[in-house]
């Protein structure tokens, strides 16, 4: 094990501090070397890899150089020319999508476009309880009956009976895990089929649609009919994107930066809608889309009409859009509370399972299928194992599954399906769905917790907070900070970078409501650096920070510039410190 990072192996939250390792040092020093970048920068650049050569593009990526040729999908190129022949013949056509954010909004990029090309479609979305994830027989065949093409988007690839059910054309644009044989639809576009190389596995199935999109816009060139404009779609493939947590690398990384400028002109009524219903007051960023956007789009699939996330993003109505954020809101609110009482639940029984396992994992007797996936989540987030929660109900079980970096949940989920220790279950790799019968749970959490270890499931230890070098308070500038930006936008395979500021002491310290505290801090010769600590006194930092006493301290976080009161700050997001000496 290497040497904790500033010696800090216990910091006042119970993790050991760990820095970048001297193959990063010296990336990064060849780095500033070679491109002049300053040296914080650079450490960013090289954990991402990133050779002097390609610094400038990697800082500007452009969405031109970065976006795939459609035609690398298999079967792109039927689904391609059957939209099409369903749009010049006027035919019919249904969007099956599923019901959380990736399938809202890849529903929205077809129902948008569809409409601003004169034609309409039915967009149909399982209830989540009721229908469960996914094509159903009775459903695929009563659209069937009133449709001549059938879209599913985000889900489908292993739906063989009821697409062999529809009788109609069915085409799948979906991202999760295939299996050994696919269903018979007339085309099935899926990066993580069993057949394709895998290169862009990492796209959500928004990235799938819009490609579709792509490459049927191509094949109209010289039409007399004006195509949408493309780059104004992009907000909803990068909300997808990050709410999927679909890692930000490659062309995903494009398309979400593209996608945050497309949303910050505010001219999709939906999200112009939910932002304000959030109280979102700046420029949109992958945090704002991901704990602010999409759980609220998610609310309606989670535990009210689970069409109403769809709609919301589909809508050109800005008096429909405000009513159906507002009700999302109101829904997300629900969520909370139901989410609250089974997280305390989830988290009491997975200590007794262990927190040490491979998995951690969870089931209760009547949880709300709606809030199962949330709380797995956040079994992951304070285990830094994969999570596995699951809601009973009579003899069957319904779960949802959240993974960390380096172990492939959904694959994981899938070879548990093909033994025949679960009822249905598949998934991608940061997150898996399944059904189990509850006779059979704990045998299929000990051997998923089998497959996981086969993957390094629990060699990580939750203590560890990984730091990409140290600032002094003279170093922190608005500059560095938007430099250090450029290299993002930061999410799920893009942690944002964490600085530790070394020795220093605290000046003055101010609490925010019952919970956050506000501080700064300098090394008493250069500047003070402003500092926030969110949930501060939910844990040891906030009385150990508010009560210093002139000791000094090693801090750690994330920076970004505040823009209150129209003046532009540096500031730290605090989210860990030890004493110093």
């Amino acid at each position: 094990m290497c040497e904790a990072f500033l010696g800090v192996g216990n910091s006042l939250t119970g993790r050991r501090w760990v820095g970048p390792g001297t193959g990063i040092d010296r990336l990064a020093e060849h780095l500033a070397q070679r491109t002049g970048l300053p040296a914080p920068l650079c450490r960013v650049l090289a954990r991402r890899s990133v050779t002097p050569e390609e610094a400038e593009g990697f800082l500007a990526p452009s969405l031109r150089d970065l976006l795939p040729d459609p035609m690398r999908l298999r079967d792109m190129e039927t689904a391609a020319l059957r939209f099409l022949a369903a749009l010049t013949g006027r035919q019919r056509i249904a969007v099956f999508a599923d019901y959380d954010v990736d399938g809202g909004a890849s529903a929205a990029l077809l129902l948008t476009w569809l409409r601003e090309m004169g034609h309409g479609a039915t967009l149909y979305i399982p209830d989540r309880i009721e229908e469960g994830y996914g094509p159903n027989v009775a459903a695929m065949q009563a659209l069937a009956r009133d449709h001549d093409l059938i879209v599913c988007v985000d889900c489908g690839t292993l739906s063989h009976d009821p697409i062999a059910a529809a009788g109609i054309d069915v085409i799948v644009l979906d991202h999760h895990l295939g299996g050994e044989t696919l269903p018979p639809a007339c085309a099935v576009v899926n990066p993580n089929r069993q057949d394709e190389s895998g290169d862009l596995g990492h796209l959500c199935a928004a990235g799938v649609v819009f490609l579709l999109l792509v490459e049927v816009t191509r094949r109209m060139r010289g039409n007399t009919h004006k195509t949408p404009d493309l780059m104004g779609y992009l907000d909803l493939v990068a909300l997808a994107t990050v709410a999927d947590v679909a890692p930000l690398v490659g062309v995903n990384r494009a398309l979400v930066r593209q996608g945050l400028k497309i949303m910050a002109r505010r001219r999709r009524p939906g999200l112009v809608a939910l932002a304000d219903v959030a109280r979102m007051t700046s420029a949109p960023t992958p945090y704002h889309l991901g704990f602010l956007l999409g759980p609220r789009v998610n609310a309606g699939g989670r535990i009210g009409q689970a069409d109403i996330g769809a709609r919301l993003l589909s809508t050109d109505d800005p008096h429909e859009a405000a009513a159906l954020a507002e009700r999302l809101d109101k829904l997300n609110s629900e969520r909370r509370e139901i989410e609250n009482a089974v997280r305390q639940a989830a988290m009491a029984q997975a200590e007794e399972h262990g927190l040490e396992a491979p998995l951690v994992w969870a089931a209760g007797e009547g949880w709300h299928p709606g809030v199962v996936g949330i709380v797995a989540a956040r079994l992951k987030e304070a285990t830094n194992r994969p999570a596995v929660v699951i809601g009973l109900d009579g003899d069957e079980g319904k779960g949802s599954g959240r993974s960390v970096a380096g172990v492939d949940l959904g694959a994981a989920v899938h070879k548990l399906a093909s033994e025949g220790l679960l009822l249905k279950g598949g998934g991608h790799r940061m997150a898996a769905g399944l059904s189990v019968a509850r006779n059979r749970l704990e045998e299929a959490m000990a051997r998923l917790s089998e497959l996981l270890a086969q993957q390094g499931a629990g060699l990580c230890g939750p203590a560890d907070l990984r730091l990409d070098g140290v600032l002094m308070p003279g170093a922190a500038s608005t500059g560095l900070v938007e430099q250090i930006e450029a290299a993002g936008p930061y999410g799920a395979g893009a942690p944002a970078p964490r600085f530790a500021f070394p020795d220093m002491a605290i000046a003055h310290t101010r609490r925010l409501g019952e919970a956050h505290l506000k501080l700064t801090f300098s090394d008493t010769t250069g500047p003070r650096v402003e500092s926030i600590v969110f949930g501060a006194f939910d844990t040891p930092l906030g009385p150990a920070l508010e009560a210093h006493g002139g000791a000094r301290f090693h801090l750690a976080g994330r920076l970004e510039v505040n823009d209150w009161g129209g003046k532009r700050r540096v500031q730290l997001r605090l989210e860990d410190a030890a004493r110093a000496g």
